[in-house]
């Protein structure tokens, strides 16, 4: 196991930093589609198993037309998108049968969370993008984000005693949550220094804490919903890794705090 996570990073990270600095952005885009889609059907998978196909169809028509409004335009387009989330399985489900009509509200609630859950913050990734220096911003958040996980795997290993939060993810420990941290601060950092991003050193301290912070606590919530659905991954698409709700649960979280800092921070 432990080889497979260096493997898959060795040849993932060096194809993501390609596909987040350089490549042509309508890849880039496809694979923000294609996790969206897969992280969606790992979600619904361990919530929603029963939701009909239908249904899933439709979610999938509408995050391929939200991802395209946002990169093409025009963007208003994309704000009825989120309304059509909720009105199309609705009218599914009324001309359904019985049983499933009885169980609409919860199916659609439950699609409605995935949609704001993992849909949301990666779309939120292209006015990311579309912002100055934009690809470097996101580069930060995946940097921060890794070296949080991986600060967090190996100070809980080496030092790990206390635990963390038994009842939802037993092998987490006070170490590794500090030294995760401290990674997030520290990569935050050498960011801001080596790329010359616009900030003081405090503020980028600051920074990458924050997203340091809330994605351990998007790690946290998916292991209480992969405990309440009775898994260990949420899906096999990294050898190693899990699935993409594995890999990128801490993203998902941190995606608003930095969106948020670059409109309120950032000309």
């Amino acid at each position: 196991m432990h080889l497979k996570r260096w493997l898959t990073g060795i040849i993932g990270v060096p194809l993501l930093v390609y596909l987040i600095l350089s490549g042509p952005r309508w890849i880039f885009y496809g694979v923000l589609f294609m996790a969206s889609g897969l992280g969606v059907r790992e979600f619904l998978r361990m919530t929603a198993p029963g939701l009909p196909p239908p249904v899933k169809i439709i979610s999938a028509v509408l995050i391929f037309l939200l991802f395209y409004f946002l990169w093409r335009g025009p963007l208003f387009l994309a704000f009825p998108v989120f309304c059509t989330w909720a009105m199309m399985p609705l009218a599914y489900f009324l001309f359904s049968s019985p049983a499933l009509r009885n169980r609409a509200a919860e199916d659609i609630g439950k699609l409605s969370l995935a949609v704001l859950y993992v849909i949301l913050p990666l779309a939120l990734l292209i006015l990311i993008d579309r912002h100055p220096r934009g690809n470097l911003w996101i580069l930060f958040l995946f940097t921060v984000i890794f070296s949080g996980d991986t600060g967090a795997f190996y100070f809980g290993r080496l030092l790990g005693r206390k635990k963390l939060y038994v009842s939802v993810s037993p092998g987490k420990t006070w170490a590794g949550a500090v030294g995760g941290f401290s990674a997030s601060v520290i990569s935050g950092l050498l960011f801001f220094h080596i790329f010359h991003m616009e900030g003081s050193a405090p503020l980028a301290g600051l920074l990458g804490g924050g997203l340091g912070v809330a994605g351990q606590i998007g790690d946290l919530v998916e292991s209480m919903l992969k405990r309440s659905a009775g898994v260990k991954d949420s899906g096999r698409v990294f050898p190693g890794h899990g699935g993409i709700l594995d890999r990128m649960d801490g993203v998902l979280f941190a995606i608003p705090v930095l969106y948020v800092y670059l409109v309120w921070s950032v000309p």
